[in-house]
C-alpha cells in the first residue's frame, strides 16, 4: 500500500480531503520561506506565522483536489476572517499527514509472514568445528 499524505477533516462547512505532496510541500516551502519540519516545528511551539497557517490549509485543499479559486475563497473565509488559532489545529494535522502519513493510513504488510518453527536444537553451530578454540579454556 502506497501512503499518499491525505487527510479527510471536517473543517468549515464540510468534510474535505487535504493532500500534500511532495509538489504541495515545496510550494508550502517557496510560499513560507522554510522547509515543512522548520513549519512544523513552529505550529508545535507556538512561534508559527499566519501564513504557514493559511498556506497549509489552502495547498492542502488544493492537494486534495480543490480548485485553486475555491480554496483560496474556502480559506479567506474560514480562515483569515476568524481567529488564527482555530485553524492552527487543522494546519498541524495537515502538514503532520503529509509528512508521515495520515493515522488511518494502514502501514507495511498487512499480516506479517509466517516464521518458520525454530529448530529445538540449543547447540552452537560452530561447537563441531575443526578450527581450535579462540580463547584459552578458564583454569579452576
Amino acid at each position: 500500500m502506497s501512503r499518499d499524505a491525505a487527510i479527510t477533516l471536517t473543517w468549515a462547512d464540510g468534510q474535505f480531503k487535504f493532500r500534500l505532496g511532495w509538489g504541495e510541500l515545496e510550494e508550502l516551502q517557496e510560499k513560507t520561506d522554510a522547509g515543512p519540519y522548520v513549519v512544523l516545528r513552529r505550529l508545535h511551539s507556538g512561534e508559527w506565522r499566519v501564513q504557514d497557517v493559511s498556506s497549509i490549509i489552502r495547498i492542502g485543499l488544493i492537494g486534495g483536489g480543490m480548485t485553486p479559486d475555491e480554496a483560496y475563497k474556502k480559506v479567506r473565509f474560514y480562515v483569515e476572517q476568524r481567529p488564527p488559532l482555530e485553524s492552527v489545529p487543522y494546519a498541524r494535522a495537515i502538514l503532520e499527514a503529509g509528512l508521515v502519513g495520515a493515522p488511518e493510513e494502514r502501514l507495511g504488510e498487512r499480516r506479517a509472514p509466517k516464521r518458520k518453527r525454530a529448530s529445538p536444537s540449543t547447540r552452537s553451530l560452530t561447537e563441531k568445528s575443526d578450527l581450535a578454540p579462540s580463547t584459552e579454556p578458564v583454569r579452576p
